[in-house]
């Protein structure tokens, strides 16, 4: 059996600790925190899991703190989590059984990574991340903000293994300014940062600024294949803000020149044609995205595209078409993926109304 050291970092994380450790003291042998400067009772609750709480100094960079973290390991495989995330019972389990199983040979262990979820609890964002690396091949942290670890070595996917984010979203500009202080300070941006740095500027609406760092990371043509897909994916929400329904268009067919079609970007397809009442072929785009495999990859994968939104835009398409019996057909499709949608609902009634009147 393989031993783990649970390495954390932590700041002011009195609310959801204990509910993480609670969720994996189980399952480590070793439970490392370093706090980075808490002034509410974290310290406090990481000492009734743990004698090994450190003190660390903040500096601006996530992957200095968690290197220190990992550095304190002494087990054979180190394992990171964030405060607000959670092992389910059914994944802790999981991971008992796979500290039986795991051949040693094996430097990392990559898990399921669920970090949204819609008002019925189901993930409608999930990723792959490692999650155990081990311990004598010395695994480095990189970049300050988004921090990640280069995967080499043997890798082994556990994918029935899910790791959960318990928090709701709460943008704040904490990560903002640490890129902003970079540029300050005039270091250069990764190509991975320059998308990062992106994201963290569009989800505070800052569009103008964000679509100069996603155009900028794509045309330096040095970012991974999933992050230039979804930068493409992003900048086209950016435009589509703006209403430049031309840079839309381009933006999501440029990520055609990285790998297959993906459903969101067939989706957003769909919905230009929609806006425009086109909806013949905005339909034809929904239809592909109900075709399509996902992807078997570390990139983030929009759950809800796979399946539920192209069926329930098919049912308003060729509604809107006049054809009630394929609007019927693909609400019941999509009914089978979320049976508690309100959308769905709607639709069932809609239908049910439309019936009547033509039965009448």
């Amino acid at each position: 059996m393989i031993t783990i050291s649970l390495c954390m970092i932590v700041r002011n994380e009195e609310n959801v600790l204990s509910r993480c450790l609670d969720s994996v003291k189980d399952v480590v042998d070793e439970i490392i925190i370093v706090d980075t400067g808490s002034t509410d009772k974290t310290k406090e609750i990481a000492y009734r899991y743990t004698d090994k709480v450190y003190d660390f100094e903040w500096v601006n960079d996530f992957s200095i703190a968690r290197n220190f973290s990992f550095s304190k390991a002494t087990k054979q495989y180190q394992m990171w989590l964030d405060a607000d995330d959670i092992l389910t019972k059914e994944d802790r389990q999981k991971v008992l059984k796979l500290k039986c199983e795991l051949n040693t040979d094996v430097d990392i262990v990559a898990f399921k990574y669920n970090t949204h979820f819609d008002k019925y609890n189901n993930p409608i964002l999930t990723s792959t991340r490692g999650r155990l690396f081990k311990t004598e091949r010395g695994y480095l942290w990189n970049d300050p903000i988004h921090e990640y670890i280069e995967f080499s070595g043997k890798i082994y996917y556990a994918n029935d293994i899910f790791i959960t984010h318990k928090k709701e979203a709460n943008y704040t500009d904490r990560n903002i300014k640490v890129y902003e202080n970079q540029i300050k300070e005039g270091k250069k941006l990764s190509p991975r940062s320059q998308y990062y740095f992106a994201r963290e500027l569009k989800d505070h609406a800052r569009y103008i600024e964000a679509i100069y760092y996603f155009e900028q990371f794509l045309e330096g043509r040095l970012g991974w294949v999933e992050d230039n897909i979804a930068a493409c994916y992003n900048l086209a929400l950016c435009y589509k803000t703006l209403d430049n329904d031309e840079k839309v268009f381009q933006s999501l067919v440029k990520s055609f020149e990285y790998d297959s079609p993906r459903a969101e970007i067939c989706c957003e397809i769909g919905y230009f044609y929609m806006n425009k009442n086109n909806y013949k072929t905005a339909s034809k785009w929904f239809l592909l995205a109900t075709y399509l495999e996902k992807p078997n990859t570390r990139g983030f994968i929009l759950n809800d595209y796979w399946g539920f939104i192209p069926n329930v835009e098919l049912s308003v398409c060729y509604d809107k078409l006049g054809d009630i019996e394929k609007a019927i057909l693909f609400n019941e499709i999509a009914y089978k993926y979320k049976p508690n949608s309100n959308a769905v609902k709607h639709n069932r009634n809609y239908f049910a109304t439309l019936k009547q009147k033509k039965d009448k």
